[in-house]
């Protein structure tokens, strides 16, 4: 199954990577383990979000900036309301990245 690298952005991502390269650092963890730390988060992170993520969300909100390239939606919004079956969010400025999942099964 291919992945993207899109979630090592997430939070989450952003720490992993940040514990992972301490790590090396310190001499705990081989770099080449860290990068199959790394791919086993992209695949887990993919198979997570395709399987056990039921909920549908809308989204309203002013267009600043979209991008198409690589295959890879960027959009950047501004004053967003998000919505769900039981609550509503509103977010001043959110980045949204989409990809076509189709591309996962090449």
């Amino acid at each position: 199954m291919a992945t993207f690298e899109l979630y090592r952005r997430s939070t989450i991502g952003m720490c992993l990577t940040e514990t992972l390269d301490e790590m090396v650092s310190n001499g705990v963890l081989s770099p080449e383990h860290a990068i199959q730390v790394l791919v086993q988060f992209d695949k887990s992170m993919t198979e997570a979000l395709e399987t056990q993520v039921k909920s549908k969300v809308s989204i309203k909100g002013h267009l600043h900036t979209y991008r198409f390239c690589d295959n890879v939606w960027t959009f950047i919004l501004q004053d967003a309301l998000f919505k769900n079956e039981e609550s509503q969010e509103n977010v001043g400025r959110v980045k949204i990245v989409a990809c076509d999942s189709k591309l996962l099964t090449q």
